[in-house]
């Protein structure tokens, strides 16, 4: 039988990763003035990793209750955040690196969109398999 769940769960992992770092690179770009702010990212390797059961960091879900349902996995990424080092220190206790967190957020960019395009491409494979055409 085909797993649809494990034939698109790569990229829907990533797909959630690559919005969650953008939401931080775009936290530390509005923070870009403030004093002492420290300027966050996430090890997306690592997270994608641990996502995907990978490299023995894996997330499980734990039933508490018997009423409890099985479903999609949270999976808490404080623990993979990682704090920016900048490569020249500010005398205001600032972290952040304009052009660094451009350069990431493109980077950024570019993977999620193709892993839509990657996730595009296999449902088009898939409805071409169903219709027959």
């Amino acid at each position: 039988m085909f797993d649809l769940d494990a034939h698109f769960r790569l990229h829907a992992e990533s797909l959630k990763l690559s919005s969650r770092r953008s939401e931080l690179i775009a936290r530390n770009l509005a923070n870009a003035e403030t004093p002492n702010y420290k300027a966050r990212d996430l090890d997306f390797r690592k997270a994608l990793a641990t996502a995907l059961g990978e490299g023995g960091g894996a997330v499980g879900m734990t039933a508490t209750s018997a009423g409890h349902l099985g479903g999609s996995q949270s999976m808490n990424l404080d623990n993979l955040l990682i704090d920016r080092t900048p490569l020249i220190e500010s005398l205001d206790g600032n972290t952040v690196d304009v052009q660094a967190e451009q350069a990431a957020f493109a980077e950024t960019s570019i993977r999620y969109q193709a892993s839509l395009n990657f996730v595009n491409s296999q449902l088009r494979g898939l409805m071409t398999a169903i219709t027959g055409q």
